[in-house]
């Protein structure tokens, strides 16, 4: 019987997480897998596959075919610039050539649970790297930094010793500084929740849309296995980030709790975009002075959030959990 996992039958594979953000790790530093999006969602099957929210081929950038070099850079060159909560939007930075990633040795292929691809993952660069330094590919001691190449552009990933931090690049709020002043840019109605809800939309580059919530209670009763309807429906789909804030400290560091429903997924334990959207909006709402580095708080623990202008950086564990071989 022909097995559905295909290309990936046979393999080596390592599992992992960052926040209990769970991701398969196939490692093809020669470029010879050609995977399909039903290999892929076989694999990430927790039933009949090995399970996980995402599956990341490890491919050196020199291996990249034509068709991958071509995802590599943003999907949409003309995408808004940030709007920071004070009101000055950052002139658009020119876009990544599609050649953007030869800077970078290794390229993060990452595909969603579904098979489809993704722009990036703020959890699963971690554990890519993660991956490179615990099976000799880099040489990343505690201080040092590595370029990622993702379908994003470069990324950056810091080591220090215990945690990784990336330098997520810029981000933007697609309704301008007129959804900012507004709070909202896009209404949606979850189950389990009364009434419409006020969203405001973030890209990093992946869609996001951000609804605060009263309380925790209200957090908890989010029904995440229903359908969401958005208003207006978001053309390339989005990943859904219910929030409530919690205020800061002396020190200035603001604290939000999380949970997240990501697209071609379904609720996830965490989402490393989705955190730094989640603090993005946050701020934005708390307006000029509210704090630029914020704890944000998801089911499979906690990371930190930094604003700096218009970039933003994640800081978070990365874990291997396992070596599995698919049939």
């Amino acid at each position: 019987m022909t097995s559905p996992f295909g290309a990936l039958a046979g393999r080596g594979l390592t599992t992992g997480h960052g926040t209990e953000n769970d991701f398969l790790l196939v490692p093809d530093p020669d470029g010879e897998l050609d995977l399909t999006a039903a290999e892929v969602a076989a694999a990430c099957d927790r039933h009949a596959g090995v399970g996980a929210d995402g599956l990341i081929r490890v491919v050196r950038t020199a291996a990249l075919t034509g068709a991958d070099q071509a995802a590599s850079a943003p999907a949409d060159p003309a995408a808004p610039a940030p709007v920071d909560p004070a009101g000055a939007a950052p002139a658009p930075a020119d876009a990544p050539a599609p050649a953007a990633v030869a800077g970078a040795e290794w390229f993060m292929d990452y595909r969603n649970a579904d098979g489809s691809v993704a722009e990036m993952c703020g959890n699963g660069i971690r554990v890519f790297v993660h991956y490179l330094r615990e099976q000799g590919l880099v040489d990343l001691p505690p201080g040092a930094s590595i370029a990622v190449g993702t379908r994003g552009g470069i990324r950056q990933v810091a080591f220090d010793g215990e945690r990784y931090t990336v330098a997520m690049g810029r981000w933007a709020m697609p309704g301008g500084l007129a959804a900012v002043q507004a709070g909202y840019d896009v209404i949606v109605q979850v189950p389990g929740l009364p009434g419409p809800r006020a969203g405001l939309r973030v890209t990093l580059p992946n869609p996001h849309t951000v609804v605060a919530l009263p309380d925790e209670a209200a957090l908890a009763a989010a029904d995440l296995t229903g359908a969401v309807a958005y208003d207006p429906v978001p053309p390339a789909g989005t990943n859904l980030e219910l929030v409530v804030p919690l205020g800061d400290d002396d020190a200035g560091l603001g604290t939000v709790r999380m949970r997240v429903l990501e697209r071609g997924v379904g609720e996830t334990r965490s989402c490393g975009t989705g955190t730094c959207a989640a603090a993005l909006a946050v701020r934005a709402w708390g307006g000029p002075g509210a704090p630029d580095t914020w704890r944000v708080l998801v089911p499979g623990g906690e990371v930190l959030v930094h604003v700096d202008g218009d970039q933003v950086t994640l800081t978070g564990p990365a874990v291997l959990t396992a070596d599995v071989t698919l049939r």
